[in-house]
C-alpha cells in the first residue's frame, strides 16, 4: 500500500497534542488582529487563544485570510516529492474559498505527478467538526486503511456529523452579516442567545433563539438527545472560545444524560474565533443525517 499524508488546516482547531498523536500536518491560516498579522498554529506559537480573545473582548477587530494556491502547492508538493500520496481534509466550502483553492492545486499537481493520488475533501464543517473527521481519518490510516478508503469514509459520513453551537456575543454575527443590527440590539438587551447548526452544504443555519446562557448550553444537549445515535460508544468533541467553564458544563450534561466516557475539549482558534467571538461553545457528535437536526 502506498504511503500517504493527511493534511488539514488550522480551522480544524486540533490542539498540538492531537496533531502529534495523529501524525497529521496542519496548514496554519493567517489572520489580523488590530494592526498585527499572525499565523494560527496549533501550538499557538505566535499568539495564544486566550490573548486573542482578551484583545477581541477589549474591542479589537480581526480578519482572516484564505490559504493561497502557493501555500497549498508547496505543502502538497513536499510530500509528493517524498513519494507519498496526499489527502487534504479541509474547511467547509460553504464558509470559505480555501477548499476551492485546494481543488485547483490538486488538479494541477495531478498532471505533474500522474502516478500519485492527490485528494481534496470538503468536510462541510468547521472547528472541531472538521477536526473530528481528521481525527477519525488518522485512526483509519493507523489501522491500515488505504487513502481511497479514508477519503470515501469522510465523504460518506460528513453529513452525519452534527455541529451545534451557541455564541455569547451577537455583535460578531452582525459584523459577519449573519444577523441585522436591530436583531443584535434587541437580542443583546433581552439576553437572547442563538443556537446554530450546519446544513448539508456546510452553511451555518440559525435554529433556536433562547434566553440566557445556561439555556443556550442546555439546548445544545437537547439537540444531541434528538439526533445522536449510539452516543455512549462515541468520543464526543467540544470546542470553545475562551469559555472552558461552558465547555465543561456541556461535557458534564452529556456525560450524565448519555453515559459518554470519552471527551476531547479544545479551544477555538483565532481564525474561527474572529467570526464567533468570545464565549462560543460547540458540540460535535455523529447521529442522524444533518438535515434531520434542522427540524425543530
Amino acid at each position: 500500500m502506498e504511503e500517504y499524508q493527511i493534511i488539514t488546516d488550522s480551522t480544524s482547531d486540533l490542539t498540538q497534542e492531537m496533531v502529534d498523536e495523529l501524525g497529521v500536518e496542519v496548514i496554519p491560516m493567517s489572520f489580523t488582529l488590530g494592526q498585527d498579522s499572525y499565523y494560527d498554529y496549533p501550538d499557538e506559537r505566535e499568539l495564544s487563544s486566550h490573548d486573542f480573545y482578551s484583545r477581541i473582548a477589549a474591542g479589537e477587530t480581526s480578519t482572516t485570510n484564505q490559504i493561497t494556491l502557493t501555500v497549498f502547492t508547496e505543502t502538497f508538493e513536499k510530500h509528493l516529492q517524498a513519494g507519498k500520496d496526499v489527502l487534504y481534509i479541509g474547511f467547509s466550502s460553504g464558509l470559505s474559498g480555501t477548499y476551492n483553492n485546494s481543488v485547483l492545486v490538486a488538479r494541477e499537481l495531478s498532471e505533474k505527478y500522474p502516478s500519485r493520488k492527490i485528494y481534496a475533501v470538503d468536510t462541510l464543517g468547521a472547528s472541531l467538526g472538521e477536526g473530528v473527521l481528521v481525527w477519525y481519518a488518522a485512526q483509519m490510516q493507523r489501522k491500515g486503511s488505504s487513502i481511497d478508503e479514508v477519503k470515501n469514509w469522510v465523504e460518506e459520513n460528513r453529513n452525519r456529523l452534527h455541529h451545534w453551537f451557541t455564541v455569547d456575543d451577537l455583535n460578531h454575527l452582525k459584523r459577519g452579516g449573519r444577523i441585522s443590527g436591530t436583531a443584535t440590539m434587541v437580542g443583546t438587551m433581552l439576553g437572547i442567545k442563538p443556537v446554530m447548526h450546519f446544513d448539508d452544504e456546510g452553511h451555518i443555519v440559525l435554529i433556536d433563539k433562547v434566553r440566557g446562557r445556561k439555556q443556550s448550553l442546555d439546548t445544545l444537549v437537547k439537540h444531541m438527545e434528538l439526533t445522536s445515535e449510539n452516543p455512549k460508544e462515541q468520543t464526543i468533541f467540544i470546542s470553545h472560545s475562551d469559555s472552558l467553564e461552558g465547555a465543561e458544563y456541556v461535557r458534564d450534561q452529556v456525560a450524565q444524560k448519555f453515559g459518554v466516557k470519552e471527551f476531547r475539549i479544545a479551544p477555538i482558534g483565532p481564525v474561527i474565533g474572529a467570526h464567533t467571538g468570545t464565549g462560543t461553545v460547540a458540540l460535535f457528535y455523529f447521529g442522524k443525517d444533518r438535515e434531520a437536526g434542522l427540524k425543530k
